[in-house]
């Protein structure tokens, strides 16, 4: 006789067919030669692991393969894969791909395995929370459809990536999981009105009316079991079918005895039935984890939220400036250095430069920042940020991969394939604990069997429900999960799987200085003015002379005056040196000291040579009589940064300022904030040396840095933080990226992080305080199974709603 079912794909082998691959030295029957195969090309490659570690069985390829091998053709043509797949050389590709069909984390090792060693395959990376695919191949020596053909062989679909079709997947999950639940629902209270009679009777019931009850309430149960709890028995088989123990074994064990002993007793009209424990137990188990499945689709979210931002079509201005009528194209057909007409309320296709016009751009999702951000002529605009107030012709800078926005998901979601030790550590405590349970709830039944048989049955049930160490589960990747997700909304994007909970841990945080403690941008520090002439003066007439100069001290002077400026004439410009221009009449110099003073041979100020000292610019004002002012440029400090460094040193954080500037001016910045560890002039490997040490010292570092030569000691520290605006060197060695540049976001972080981290131990031990408090009651008896399916329930329900509070930290 045949076996039943085909050990590649589960299906049933028809009665003519005698097909087998020896697998782990034993012939295992095949229902037809696609699945032979399969199977054969899978041991071939040396993957007969996957038989030993896959949690579920894939689609057979002689049902799917007919149909989809048609299609495949399709995709190799180029106008098809604009929309997600980019050119990384000459003939290097990488197709962005959702996979259908994912159920387990052997399905990710067989794909891996199978696609990577496809001749011209060079990459293939899987993300098992989003079912994301990045697939790179060399288009030389196989096609893309090649490969779509090799994943549908092994019983599984792609389909370029789609936030749509994603999104489709997570709404049939929750319509699923919802339907289960009603039915749950609705089966426990039907079931409850038949057992609640029969409880208050207290056995004066007359029997044939007991018995109508028992059968009522099997009939009830029963879509209970065969539809509601059909997950968890599926699961289970699976599980004892690969020879694992996972967490609906004892859940499926304690729900079929006890179903299966009621219905004995209903047959043969003797013992106690549990159809209202057994149906309240479903019931309240699907609502812990559909909830849990809501906060984690909820957090996962914001990813697919920033997948949709971008527009499916532009309104480009094919002959801009010479005609300024608009056609519609396809975003993906846009290249560096189209025009682009942006209306109110339209959302940007792309980054770029705003060309004309002057609005407000609404970047609330790219950055957390709530305000609108002015735009001019010359202000860089970022793909998918919302125009909010008139029109903007815009030119386009880049496009697809290469924008921001794309740059952010893709950081996004390395984060989510990553699983932190903490998690890891979880999941092996759960897998342990469900083999001792089942250990312990032998050890009860036979107990219990020899002390009153007739209580042996259900507190084995109890135990085996009460003890599911479903909380211990979600304790810490749900609470990660929501957290990650909180995060991004205020602005700091977790890249990193580890970050949170380093961040909450960090001893020491060390800052650059440039660019992440100041703006990076210059501003007027002071004006010392000469000669009798007023500060008001001074500026106006230093502004008029800086009018046309685009450098950066110009613009600090011109951004400090205020009023009409006086007009100037013969302006002759000196690079590297300074300006000379009649202003009202009198010739007029600002720049460099010597430069402006050789007007009039006069000397340096006594105050110029100590602000030179400190490491600012000074810039020189002079006419023919001598000095008129002096200006002193510096850095300007980030308003945020003084509550950040006190909200750190208040929370016992060693602060430490860490530098390439001289250290005057390190000096001058650290005196403001209260930084007493002052660390200046340090080269890129001084930084790295001086991290090192702190880390031999057993600190943990954070690191916060937005340059270039940053990126190695971010990449360093236990845990990094790099500025939004900073280096795209220094953004991919960092765990978290802030994207809004406003250091109350970083501080809000801090708080959120050890929040968090907080969260995960009250959930890890309330979910071993649980499990040591009720199995001593449940072995006893002093728990019944309804009841323990309240407690298991109850303390899943728990942990997702205390991980849901981190949303809510309080920020100023």
């Amino acid at each position: 006789m045949p076996p039943a079912s085909c050990y590649h794909c589960g299906l049933p082998i028809p009665d003519d067919v005698d097909l087998s691959v020896k697998i782990d030295s034993e012939p295992r029957a095949m229902c037809c030669f696609g699945c032979q195969a399969v199977a054969q090309s899978i041991v071939d490659n040396g993957l007969a692991d996957y038989y030993r570690s896959r949690d579920a069985m894939p689609e057979s390829p002689r049902e799917a393969m007919p149909a989809i091998l048609d299609q495949l053709v399709m995709y190799d043509h180029a106008e098809f894969q604009k929309s997600f797949v980019k050119e990384l050389g000459q003939n290097e590709r990488e197709a962005s791909l959702l996979l259908e069909g994912i159920t387990c984390s052997a399905c990710i090792w067989l794909n891996e395995q199978h696609v990577g060693r496809l001749p011209g395959v060079t990459a293939v990376n899987i993300n098992y929370t989003t079912r994301r695919a990045r697939v790179r191949w060399d288009e030389t020596r196989i096609k893309l459809s090649d490969i779509l053909g090799a994943i549908a062989a092994i019983g599984y679909r792609a389909y370029p990536y789609d936030a749509a079709k994603n999104e489709e997947i997570s709404r049939k999950e929750r319509r699923d999981a919802m339907w289960r639940l009603w039915v749950a629902g609705f089966g426990m209270m039907q079931v409850m009105m038949y057992a609640y009679p029969v409880y208050i009777a207290d056995g004066e019931m007359a029997p044939d009316i007991e018995s109508l009850m028992r059968w009522a309430s099997l009939l009830l149960t029963m879509p209970v079991i065969f539809y509601s709890s059909a997950p968890f028995f599926r699961n289970a088989w699976r599980d004892i079918k690969l020879r694992r123990v996972g967490m609906d074994v004892p859940v499926a064990l304690g729900v079929g005895a006890a179903f299966i002993a009621s219905c004995w007793a209903t047959f043969v009209q003797a013992g106690e039935v549990y159809f209202d424990s057994v149906t309240m137990f479903i019931f309240f188990l699907l609502g812990g984890r559909y909830l849990e499945m809501t906060a984690r689709q909820k957090a996962v979210s914001v990813t697919e939220a920033l997948a949709r931002l971008l527009p499916a079509f532009a309104q480009k201005l094919p002959k801009f400036p010479v005609d300024r009528s608009t056609e519609q194209c396809v975003v993906a057909d846009l290249r560096p250095g189209d025009y682009v007409m942006v209306r109110a309320g339209d959302i940007v296709p792309a980054d770029g430069r705003v060309i004309e016009g002057i609005s407000c751009a609404n970047e609330a999702l790219l950055t957390g920042e709530s305000k609108p951000v002015p735009k001019s002529p010359g202000e860089a605009v970022t793909g998918g940020s919302i125009n909010a107030e008139s029109p903007l012709v815009v030119q386009v800078e880049q496009v697809g991969e290469g924008t921001r926005l794309s740059a952010i998901i893709q950081l996004m979601e390395r984060a989510a394939a990553e699983k932190p030790k903490i998690v890891v550590l979880a999941d092996r405590i759960a897998s342990y604990f469900v083999a001792a349970l089942l250990a312990v709830a032998i050890l009860v039944a036979v107990g219990w069997y020899f002390v009153d048989p007739s209580k042996a049955l259900w507190i084995t049930v109890s135990v085996l429900v009460v003890t599911c160490p479903c909380a211990l589960s979600l304790a810490t990747p749900i609470a990660l999960t929501v957290s990650a997700g909180a995060l991004a909304k205020d602005g700091l994007l977790v890249t990193r799987g580890h970050a949170i909970e380093t961040l909450a841990r960090a001893t020491h945080f060390v800052f650059d200085k440039t660019g992440t403690l100041t703006t990076g941008h210059m501003h007027l520090v002071d004006v010392f003015p000469m000669a009798g002439a007023s500060r008001e003066e001074c500026l106006a007439i230093a502004a008029a002379l800086e009018h046309a100069s685009e450098h950066p001290v110009a613009t600090a002077l011109r951004q400090a005056t205020g009023g009409q400026l006086p007009e100037t004439s013969a302006v002759i410009s000196e690079p590297g040196q300074g300006i000379e221009a009649l202003v009202a009449g009198r010739r007029c110099r600002i720049g460099r000291p010597d430069y402006s003073l050789a007007l009039s041979a006069a000397k340096l100020p006594a105050a110029a040579v100590d602000w030179l000292e400190s490491g600012d610019t000074v810039v020189v004002l002079a006419d023919e009589s001598g000095c008129l002012a002096l200006f002193r440029i510096g850095d300007e400090l980030r308003h945020e940064s003084a509550a950040l460094i006190a909200e750190l040193r208040a929370a016992g954080k060693k602060v430490i300022l860490l530098t390439g500037d001289a250290p005057a001016v390190a000096n001058r910045v650290a005196s403001k904030l209260g930084i007493t560890d002052v660390r200046a002039g340090v080269t890129p490997q001084g930084k790295h040396d001086c991290v090192t040490g702190l880390q031999e010292e057993g600190a943990v570092v954070a690191m916060l840095g937005d340059g270039v030569n940053d990126a190695p000691v971010l990449a360093l520290a236990q845990v990094s933080v790099a500025m939004g605006g900073g280096a795209q060197l220094a953004r991919t060695q960092s765990d978290f990226i802030l994207l809004s540049e406003n250091l109350d976001h970083l501080r809000h972080g801090l708080r959120r992080a050890r929040k968090t981290l907080q969260v995960i131990r009250q959930n890890l031990w309330w979910s071993f305080a649980y499990n040591f408090v009720a199995l001593p009651l449940a072995i006893t008896g002093y728990v019944t199974p309804w009841i323990a399916g309240i407690g298991m329930s109850a303390s899943s329900l728990l942990v997702v709603l205390n991980s849901l509070r981190i949303q809510r930290v309080e920020i100023d």
